[in-house]
This record gives structure tokens, sequence and C-alpha cells, in this order.
């Protein structure tokens, strides 16, 4: 990306949560160039401005359901270039995979509590508008701590699980080396036995959003 401002669309029913985010977004330097309270005016605005990012509530009017997710899902089919970051008041695993199965680059899935956490909102923009796939930490603990996974993270060690946990989650290859105390270099390296044993072969960070989805799918 160049030093341009983060260009952001914000979908939500709620007037004072869009406001929140907008006003906590353009204190961190981004620029929120459209707010939408339904999928309709969502995909409007997405048309109209296209935005680096689209920050998504999963629960829409008019059914509450899932008109949110229906619109990512647009977003990803017509306007791949723009990011989609789904906010959703629940863990819902399903929802997760289903968002990222189609379109994997520029698509992240968190919970709505982690607007509170700052740091982890805005990373998550960041990432996601620089071509990552960003899934909720906790979603990720969740998957971490069912026993037995089977498939192709059988072939994992415990330390090689933990690693593609983090890298689940979004983090660099920097930000991973920081959690577990240890360096880039070991941090490479355990990334490139991971992708080797998930038989993922092919260079570039498309290894990084296929490991995620195996890990996702291993459920």
């Amino acid at each position: 990306m160049d030093k341009r401002l983060l260009r952001v669309v914000l979908a939500d029913d709620s007037v004072l949560l869009r406001e929140g985010i907008a006003r906590l977004l353009a204190e961190y330097g981004f620029e929120v160039v459209g707010q939408a309270g339904n999928a309709e005016e969502l995909l409007l605005k997405v048309r109209s401005y296209k935005p680096d990012v689209a920050l998504v509530d999963i629960r829409m009017p008019p059914t509450g359901t899932n008109e949110g997710l229906v619109a990512a899902e647009h977003i990803g089919r017509e306007y791949p270039e723009v990011g989609v970051l789904v906010l959703s008041q629940y863990l819902e695993l399903a929802y997760a995979l289903r968002l990222v199965e189609g379109q994997e680059a520029r698509r992240g899935y968190l919970i709505k509590d982690r607007v509170g956490e700052v740091e982890t909102l805005l990373d998550a923009v960041r990432r996601v508008a620089n071509g990552g796939c960003v899934v909720d930490p906790e979603i990720v603990e969740r998957l971490v701590s069912r026993a037995g996974a089977g498939g192709p993270l059988a072939e994992l060690s415990a330390r090689e699980r933990e690693v593609l946990g983090l890298i689940a989650e979004g983090l660099s290859d920097e930000a991973i080396a920081e959690r577990l105390e240890t360096t880039r270099e070991a941090v490479e390296a355990e990334a490139d036995q991971i992708f080797a044993k998930l038989d993922l072969r092919d260079e570039g960070a498309d290894r990084r959003v296929a490991a995620v989805l195996t890990y996702l799918r291993a459920t």
C-alpha cells in the first residue's frame, strides 16, 4: 500500500456503533468514506467509493441473520480488490470458513468485542487491506483446544500447531517471533516445515492463506 490514508466503508444497523468506530478509525489515520445501515446501502457505498476495506456487521436488516455475510461474499465476487472485515456478535465458525473459502485474501472475521481492543481492530483492518487473512483469536483458541485434531493437522507437532494458530490470527513472522520469544528466522523455518507437511509448496503469501483454510477445515 502507498502512504495515502486507508479508505473504509462501515456497515452496521447501529448508528451509535458505526459513529463510534468511524471516530476511532479517523483518530488513527483512516479515512471513513461511507457508512451504511443495511446490506443494500453497503453495496452502493462500495460500488461508489471503492474503499480499501469494508467493515461489515454479519447480521443486518431486514432479517438480522446473515445479510452482512451475503453482502461480503458479493463484494468478494464483484470487487476482489476491496478487503472485507466481518464483525459478528457471536463465534460462528461456519460463517468464518464460508467467508474465506471463496476469496481467501483480503478477508477477516472478528467478534464484535474486538472493537474495544483498539490495536487488535486496527491491526486487522490494516492486514486485510494489505491482502491478509485474519481470523479472530478466540476462534483459533477454540480450535487449538480441541484434542486429537485429525486430517492434515495430525502431522504437525504441538509447536507447529501453535505457530499455525498464530498464522491463522493474521500475525506476521515478526509478531509470531515476539509472541513466542524466538527469532524471525526460527519462525520462518517452522512455517516452511508446516507448509511442507500440509503439502503447500507454492511460494508467497498465498501459502499462509491456504494454511489458514486448512486449519479452519480441520475441526
